[in-house]
């Protein structure tokens, strides 16, 4: 999503309570492995691995993309581009299909995964925002405190609210699973927050203050958001919208 649309929900994010983590919430910070260049064009969305290839989408109206992403250099190797007309957020890949969610379109597109070859589309009732899976079902953000567990025909099977110390958290963005959490960044923040998908409670905050240093930073520079975990290294990166650089972290 831009964040014009959304700064006025500022007012409804309890930030304090964000950075306010009580004793039983873990509070880790980043500690980067190894940069990799992105590419600063992309506004990104979605972010995955997949047998150990990595995948993004971009959003923003007339730049919207899905690609297959050469790590080493952040060159797409294939790419999808859509009409001017869609936002496209978040995207992951359930049972060989790719689906991919658009902001306020109200559409979903579903391709096969290898191919990237169209499918068909579905109309979805929510904004989309993120999207992940556990590889039973696809789980999905909408930029509130929810997050909605969905079948394969996006018929919604349950729905957590997140919180952190008993106060919901909204403005929930892009989703990876990771080793049987849902890691979420909170969007116009540094924050990513681990959290428990049976019951929404948040178990940890990620720190990630910092990480793009300033002299890497222009005008177009957006916040963080983009998290990708790769079952097969145990690599995990994140990025911001057109950062130039990704980062292979560990937490600490």
């Amino acid at each position: 999503m831009h964040r014009l649309f959304v700064l006025l929900m500022l007012a409804v994010l309890p930030l304090s309570c964000v950075n306010a983590a009580g004793p039983s919430v873990g509070k880790y910070k980043v500690k980067v492995v190894k940069e990799y260049p992105h590419d600063r064009s992309s506004y990104t969305q979605g972010l995955y691995f997949l047998d150990g290839d990595l995948y993004e989408s971009t959003g923003q109206y007339g730049n919207s993309t899905f690609r297959k992403v050469d790590l080493n250099t952040g060159k797409a190797l294939r790419k999808l581009d859509f009409n001017k007309r869609y936002f496209v957020e978040g995207s992951c890949v359930l049972d060989g299909k790719l689906f991919i969610l658009t902001w306020q379109e109200k559409v979903v597109f579903v391709y096969d995964a290898a191919t990237l070859k169209y499918e068909k589309s579905f109309s979805y009732p929510r904004e989309g925002w993120g999207l992940t899976t556990d590889g039973k079902k696809l789980i999905a953000s909408d930029g509130s405190s929810n997050i909605y567990f969905m079948d394969k025909d996006l018929k919604v099977s349950k729905t957590i609210q997140v919180k952190l110390n008993g106060r919901p958290i909204r403005l929930l963005n892009e989703l990876e699973y990771i080793k049987g959490k849902i890691w979420a960044n909170v969007y116009l923040t540094d924050m990513i927050l681990i959290i428990n998908p049976e019951t929404g409670v948040v178990e940890a905050t990620v720190d990630c203050t910092g990480l793009l240093p300033d002299k890497l930073r222009d005008r177009d520079t957006d916040v963080l958001n983009g998290i990708a975990y790769d079952e097969r290294s145990g690599k995990i990166l994140i990025t911001g919208k057109c950062w130039p650089r990704m980062y292979e972290i560990l937490l600490y």
